[in-house]
């Protein structure tokens, strides 16, 4: 513009409007527009003179969403989400999250979509320090029938689906831990437990006392086709307890879809795939499970879930919910009672998920040191993993 203006002050109006229409053919402006840019009516724009708008999320928002992200065991955006406008304030006031008012306001109004675009730093960062860890006949098939996944009620809790886990690393000799994997499919609540070997009545023994721990009534068990699960003494306890017991078809996974993904999520991702089989790993894998994990994934971990699935032109469409947590869930369904809810209220505002994430990653530098201890790394055991495993008890 700056070159062409004094050629077209002095042009006639024929060579004038040659010139506009080149000018606008060019660059895609407005005729009246670009006459009054010729005639110096409007300033021209100089190239990088445009002021950069304030960053809204500023650095103290990022540094506080990076702790959180860390604290809530790095979630994605929409889990996360969820947590900031419910925890924040409760974190503040335990002195985990120290920002000012303005900071955790931003906190909790920020999107989902916008916490994954702040986040990619600090995921790159996670992901280069990541360390992965290594890799007959049925007596009971004609009287428990077979469910499908979506053959089961998703609708209210009390419809849970029971899986083990084996920890016997690269090999299946001798005896080992297996833990034990139980999830509500309505709300996503888990229960877990470790019990060493495949004994039915110690497994039965554990499926009991993780049913106790749950504030929701069970009125459907959905196991494998394990003989340690799917045996005559579950059975008869399902009869004793009045739970109606199904079973998924053999060697299809995706009937048990919901324990398997926690057995990804909650057992896989934290202790990995070392083989445990001593009775120290198994206590303190116990305790981890009955204690700091179960509260701080049910309490603290929203879980989306699918809303719907419909087939357009040969592809999926999937709808999902509201991230929410599976405390949040079932204080939100009428078939839990007040008494259950206030029970579950109580636990909840006794709980810190900053100093749980704590515990939960001593328990498990606890498991690594017993670990280490039984492979001839360590000679003695440490007063603190002696301490740790009589406490387990």
């Amino acid at each position: 513009m700056n070159t062409l203006r004094p050629g077209y002050l002095q042009a006639s109006k024929k060579e004038k409007g040659k010139m506009l229409d080149e000018y606008c053919r060019n660059t895609g402006e407005d005729r009246k527009y670009a006459i009054k840019k010729f005639r110096g009516k409007v300033k021209t724009k100089t190239p990088g003179a445009r002021k950069k708008r304030p960053e809204y999320y500023d650095g103290d928002v990022k540094a506080a969403l990076a702790n959180l992200w860390r604290i809530f065991d790095r979630p994605c955006g929409q889990r996360l989400e969820t947590s900031l406008r419910e925890e924040t304030d409760r974190l503040r006031k335990f002195g985990e999250l120290v920002c000012s008012d303005q900071t955790a306001h931003k906190l909790k109004q920020i999107t989902a979509s916008t916490i994954d675009l702040k986040l990619i730093h600090e995921k790159e960062v996670e992901r280069t320090k990541r360390k992965y860890r290594p890799t007959h006949a049925f007596p009971l098939k004609s009287e428990v029938p077979v469910k499908t996944a979506a053959d089961l009620d998703r609708t209210n809790p009390g419809v849970v689906q029971i899986d083990f886990v084996e920890h016997g690393g690269s090999s299946t000799s001798g005896e080992y831990v297996n833990s034990l994997s139980i999830t509500d499919i309505f709300s996503g609540w888990w229960e877990g437990d470790a019990v060493m070997g495949k004994g039915q009545r110690r497994a039965l023994t554990a499926i009991d006392q993780a049913k106790k721990r749950c504030s929701f009534n069970w009125r459907e068990m959905h196991p494998d086709n394990g003989s340690n699960i799917m045996n005559y003494h579950i059975f008869q306890y399902g009869q004793e307890q009045k739970i109606i017991l199904s079973r998924s078809r053999p060697y299809r996974k995706n009937d048990n879809c919901f324990v398997e993904q926690k057995n990804s999520t909650h057992i896989r991702r934290e202790i990995g795939y070392l083989r445990y089989d001593t009775e120290a790993e198994r206590r303190i894998l116990s305790a981890l499970y009955r204690h700091e994990l179960r509260l701080y994934k049910n309490f603290f971990q929203p879980v989306i879930k699918l809303a719907s699935k419909m087939r357009v032109k040969g592809k999926i469409k999937k709808k999902y919910d509201r991230a929410k947590t599976p405390y949040a869930r079932l204080m939100a369904n009428d078939q839990v009672s007040p008494a259950q809810k206030a029970e579950l209220f109580q636990v909840y505002e006794s709980l810190n998920p900053a100093e749980l994430k704590r515990r939960i990653d001593g328990r498990l530098k606890l498991l690594q040191k017993a670990h280490d201890q039984k492979k001839g790394q360590r000679k003695e055991v440490s007063a603190e993993l002696s301490e740790a495993v009589s406490v387990s008890k």
